[in-house]
């Protein structure tokens, strides 16, 4: 556990929090937000000492360990494997099969154990980080925004992986989604304090704007009181016999706490500017082909999708597919090799890609580049502050911005642009939970039709009622919601996943001495969840037994008393015997699914060293 106490962090005139206090208890798996620029991340960085406090400071027990992803990528051995296992503690140094459980998990297939980490792009490094502070087993994780490298079966893998965690864990993330499916407590950085509350992001929310509207009708109903005794002041302080009165009042007043106004937030509220279309489709893709290597193998083929006017189309699937080609091919950045694309010519397209942060103009500011969309100053003024460039910083040129920063101004000129039909190819990369919200709320309400390449599950429950789905080597259009997808299809890549890195299943590489050892810890595994649950339901058949031979006595006495005073106890025994019957009924189908899934488990290791005994 961690203790933060009277915790104070300031950058120049900014102050970020002050005497902020919270304790982060062992197993709470703890959600951090707030907006972005609140300090969230400098929160984190102070609890690992990669920061200061101004005031107060962070306390921990002894040899307590954290584990947190460092953006600093630097590898020392030539394998993936070989890399990830140095975060093995020093007891599980052998147990590779660990570290390719996560790696699998987080996307790496079985090739890329023994390829060199240099090889592969920054995001597939920070995943090999990310897993080697998991494979690690600190006693706190803190990951801050660890789904931006991630596509959807890893956000998938990690969130359960999460949710089993053992140890503390402080969140940070933009998708409400994956944070409220892990956390057990949500804390929040507002109005430079923090406030812990347990449940999801709803919950902290709900308790803050209580909060705010008690402040501000106590600050209401004091203005009221202090006005009245301030003319009462006014009218007598002339009138001698009245002197103590009034004396007595000024006294009062000045002792009085005074409640300031709380400071108007803003809430984020924008919309896309629509360009009017009547007709019913706007554009059509008919047998599209296309390989970046002249003759290469296709990455998309032979695909074909009419969109129509108010289409919700959410393009899903695993990094590397084609989905942000699909994209570009339906925008008409890129070519097919083969098939045609056939738009409505009243079609008006808004294409939105963290790529084309070229186009902008080093030498414009960001309401330069927003009104070149097509929109007065005003406008350009109110989208900016969307996409949080907030008063003066929308006058920051857009050379001195981060890629971060730059992918905004790209998506407010796509909210201002007038359009039918928008692209947008992950847009929540780089914006808070709050402009998530915002951006879900703005789509919902666009009259066209919106492509989106999306990893956000709060978006493809919420917004899609179509769906281009890359697996199995292949491209298809699915109708309906993400929850049919998931229940008539569903994830076939996450399946084979769970299958090759299972977190009892066989690796390639386990020997007959790893096989063996990892089957005595699953017994010692089994015989640690299963004795609980038949210690309880044995506990509770005695008690059921009791209950019984209280309701026959009280049965007895209600027939030598000819029914007098007795009727409500049998009652309550009754619902009593019937309650404790059917936790004993659940109890018992957790212990068979239990029992099926560890006896499973320990077959296959059988199997193994069956196999391994005949070849030897």
């Amino acid at each position: 556990m961690i203790k933060a106490v009277n915790l104070s962090k300031s950058y120049g005139a900014q102050t970020l929090f002050e005497g902020v206090n919270f304790t982060v208890n062992p197993r709470e798996r703890v959600g951090l937000v707030g907006r972005n620029g609140h300090g969230k991340t400098t929160l984190i960085r102070i609890i690992t000492g990669e920061d200061h406090a101004d005031d107060g400071g962070i306390s921990a027990p002894k040899d307590y360990r954290l584990g947190y992803v460092s953006q600093h990528l630097e590898f020392s051995r030539p394998a993936v494997l070989e890399e990830c296992c140095l975060g093995l503690p020093e007891h599980d140094k052998d147990d590779h099969w660990k570290a390719e459980k996560i790696l699998f998990g987080l996307g790496f297939t079985v090739k890329d154990m023994k390829r060199d980490p240099v090889e592969f792009s920054g995001g597939y490094q920070v995943r090999l980080n990310l897993a080697k502070v998991l494979v690690s087993e600190p006693d706190m994780l803190l990951l801050d925004e660890p789904t931006n490298y991630l596509d959807i079966l890893s956000i998938r893998w990690l969130a359960n992986y999460l949710r089993q965690w053992k140890g503390e864990l402080l969140l940070v993330t933009h998708d409400r989604s994956f944070m409220d499916s892990v956390v057990t407590h949500t804390m929040g950085i507002h109005r430079k304090k923090v406030r812990k509350v347990e449940g999801n992001t709803q919950k902290l929310y709900d308790q803050i704007l209580r909060e705010e509207e008690i402040h501000e009708k106590t600050r209401m109903n004091d203005e009221k009181k202090r006005k009245e005794v301030e003319l009462f002041i006014t009218r007598f302080r002339a009138k001698a016999r009245l002197a103590g009165m009034v004396q007595s009042r000024v006294k009062a007043l000045d002792k009085q706490e005074r409640l300031d106004r709380l400071e108007k937030i803003k809430n984020l509220d924008f919309s896309f500017t629509e360009s009017p279309f009547n007709a019913k489709v706007l554009t059509t893709a008919e047998g599209l082909s296309f390989s970046y290597e002249k003759n290469g193998i296709p990455l998309i083929k032979d695909f074909s999708i009419t969109i129509g006017r108010n289409d919700r189309i959410c393009v899903i699937g695993k990094n590397g597919r084609g989905k942000s080609t699909l994209l570009r091919l339906l925008s008409g950045a890129l070519k097919p090799d083969s098939g045609a694309i056939q738009s409505h010519p009243g079609m008006a397209m808004g294409y939105f890609a963290q790529t084309n942060t070229h186009v902008l103009n080093p030498g414009m500011t960001v309401e330069d580049e927003i009104m070149a969309a097509g929109c007065e100053r005003q406008e350009a003024r109110n989208i900016a502050g969307a996409m949080l460039f907030e008063g003066d910083m929308a006058l920051k040129k857009i050379s001195v911005l981060s890629g971060g920063e730059k992918s905004r101004v790209l998506l407010g000129k796509i909210i201002a642009q007038p359009a039918n039909l928008i692209l947008l190819d992950e847009p929540t990369n780089h914006l808070d939970m709050e402009s998530c919200d915002a951006l879900l709320a703005a789509i919902d309400s666009f009259e066209g039709a919106a492509v989106i390449v999306t990893h956000n599950e709060m978006f493809l429950h919420s917004l899609a009622n179509r769906f281009i789905v890359f697996q199995g080597g292949g491209v298809s259009v699915f109708e309906g919601t993400y929850q049919a997808f998931l229940e008539k299809i569903g994830w076939e890549e996450e399946a084979a996943s769970q299958g090759e890195s299972g977190p009892e299943e066989p690796a390639a590489t386990v020997n007959k001495k790893e096989l063996r050892k990892i089957r005595a810890e699953i017994m010692n595994r089994r015989s640690r969840e299963l004795k609980p649950l038949e210690e309880k339901i044995s506990a509770l058949e005695s008690s059921i037994m009791s209950l019984e031979e209280d309701l026959g006595s009280a049965n007895r006495k209600i027939i030598e008393a000819s029914g007098s005073g007795k009727g409500s106890l049998i009652s309550e025994l009754s619902k009593e015997v019937h309650r404790i019957q059917s936790s004993i009924d659940s109890d018992y189908a957790d212990l068979e699914r239990y029992t099926i899934e560890y006896d499973s488990r320990i077959k296959i290791f059988d199997e193994e060293l069956r196999k391994t005994d005949t070849q030897d």
